[in-house]
């Protein structure tokens, strides 16, 4: 498995520098190294950061927009949905969910069975089950609580999740360079080259001496997220490209008449859809989507945005009985979305992705909008197929259509190895059956990696998280051989130590201090990086803080 490095002291003249490394820039840059073309991937954070990290987690087949009529981002979510349950089976599983039909929702259950069928339709070929209704003696028996609560049918969609987008998004990042991209993070790109009356590269931080660092490239991608306006600010006066709507999720516990499966339903106060979803042994309760005008920097939820989502819940299961005091963290974050002046309903807005490539002083660059978590391959693809045929280069066909993820086992099944893989670790001195299964299905086939090591020193398998199981090899991969600079990056994004009941606020000291073990950090790098974690995941308004 290639080693993951994000920082470089130079870096000469590339064909694209691509500015951003959440879920789009991660794909541009992945595409367009797997095509050949010299890359730089720059952003002031790390990898998959923010926006990318507050997803619902879902690959989503596209069935929301069959109401639309949007059949062509129907069928791009169905094919790059098997593509990466295909690619990334370590990291994308089946997962399928419940949709109530209920005479009180605004779509009769008559119309929602017509749209599971034509999804099926639309899905020949799909590795995935058919979709199909559920009837009162099945929801008695399989969603009790649905079923008391007066459910009497409903549909069940088959699809897809990605419990830890961390793990993915490092996973790119890793393929990108393992194809001759350079990855840089903690970097903030703070001026835009201007050379013979365009854009011709960046101007950025370099976040080990702080001395400004510049990369020419022929052309440049602004893959920003929410920030892209900032991007462009560097550029001059602009019209604004991004309106962005804030979506919130509140994590809880399981609760009485808790569903196994996720299930799908539309909140009872405006019609707009919503999610219960089973995730890491907790549950995810998504989301608002609300017009947002603010600072993006730092969003928290509001306590009017945890109402609607419980009371939503609570409609739903009426046994569940949740309040504000049963949320142990939140997440929020915004939508990426194309501005569109004022809305009132900013579900209307579309959910497709928009390329601009600018004219005249700006010449050079192009700025990327929207995008989905499902389809970020295909946007890397259809990007890249520009700024080739910009550069004059001839078309090619997409390597990453066929392209494993690093975790991916090379030969087995993803069944068949991970069995293998869980009964191979188990018995090696330091890491026993709990372990062994974390760290497959964590990081796939780079957990041979992390065993080894402890094969080699068994007191690196240690547990230093109860809650996740999480050991110090870990934290060691995580910044020997995954590129993490920061505890934020370490526990967050790479072991996800940080996806917890506390968020990792207990485990950061002890984290901290095995990488002063191993000799990665100094003690005082090791205080000030534990300082500067338990203020960053005070973003998530943890239930529980014990600095």
């Amino acid at each position: 498995m290639t080693r993951l490095t994000t920082h470089r002291d130079g870096v000469g003249d590339v064909d694209i520098v691509v500015i951003g490394a959440g879920i789009n820039g991660l794909a541009t840059a992945r595409e367009a190294a797997a095509q050949g073309l010299s890359v730089v991937l720059i952003d002031r954070d790390d990898i998959g950061a923010r926006t990318s990290a507050i997803s619902t987690r879902l690959i989503h087949g596209g069935l929301k927009y069959l109401e639309r009529m949007e059949l062509n981002l129907v069928h791009e979510s169905i094919r790059e949905r098997n593509i990466l349950l295909d690619q990334a089976p370590h990291l994308v599983r089946p997962y399928p969910m419940l949709i109530p039909f209920s005479s009180s929702q605004s779509r009769p259950g008559w119309l929602l069975s017509c749209g599971l069928m034509l999804h099926d339709v639309l899905s020949l070929g799909k590795r995935l089950p058919r979709n199909g209704i559920v009837f009162r003696r099945r929801l008695e028996r399989d969603w009790p609580s649905l079923a008391e609560a007066g459910l009497r049918w409903a549909g069940l969609f088959q699809d897809a999740q990605v419990p830890l987008t961390e793990r993915l998004t490092v996973e790119l990042a890793i393929d990108a360079q393992r194809n001759g991209a350079v990855v840089l993070t903690h970097a903030p790109v703070e001026g835009l080259l201007r050379e013979d009356g365009r854009i011709a590269g960046v101007v950025y931080r370099d976040r080990e001496d702080g001395a400004p660092r510049t990369v020419r490239a022929r052309r440049v991608v602004n893959a920003a997220g929410p920030w892209v306006d900032e991007i462009l600010d560097l550029a001059g006066d602009h019209d604004r490209r991004i309106g962005p709507t804030k979506g919130s999720h509140c994590v809880v516990d399981p609760f009485p008449g808790a569903p196994d499966t996720c299930v799908f339903f539309e909140s009872p106060n405006d019609t707009r859809p919503m999610f219960v979803l089973p995730w890491l042994g907790r549950y995810m309760i998504g989301t608002t989507d609300l017009p947002y005008d603010g600072g993006i920097d730092d969003i928290r939820i509001d306590d009017e945005e945890t109402d609607y989502l419980l009371s939503a819940v609570n409609t739903l299961i009426p046994s569940a009985g949740l309040e504000r005091s049963d949320v142990i963290w939140s997440y929020s974050g915004v939508r990426p979305l194309p501005y569109v002046g004022e809305l009132d309903d900013p579900s209307t807005v579309t959910r497709d992705h928009v390329f601009i490539e600018h004219e005249g002083a700006d010449a050079g660059l192009v700025t990327v909008v929207g995008g989905k978590l499902t389809t970020h391959r295909a946007l890397g693809e259809q990007l890249v197929r520009r700024l080739r045929a910009s550069l004059g280069l001839p078309r090619r066909s997409s390597p990453t259509r066929s392209s494993p993820l690093p975790g991916r086992p090379a030969e087995a099944s993803w069944p068949a190895y991970r069995s293998a893989a869980i009964a191979a670790a188990a018995v090696v001195d330091g890491v026993g059956p709990a372990l062994a299964e974390r760290l497959v299905d964590t990081y796939g086939s780079a957990s041979e990696t992390i065993v080894a090591a402890i094969a080699e020193r068994p007191d690196r398998g240690r547990v230093v998280d109860e809650d996740s199981g999480a050991c110090a090899a870990e934290l060691v991969f995580a910044v020997a051989e995954e590129g993490a600079h920061t505890l934020e990056d370490v526990l967050l994004r790479r072991t996800a130590i940080g996806l917890n009941a506390d968020v990792g606020i207990a485990a950061a000291r002890p984290a901290a201090a095995v990488l002063v073990e191993e000799g990665l950090w100094s003690p005082d790098r090791a205080e000030a990086e534990t300082e500067r974690y338990l203020a960053a995941v005070e973003r998530f308004t943890p239930r529980r803080v014990s600095h």
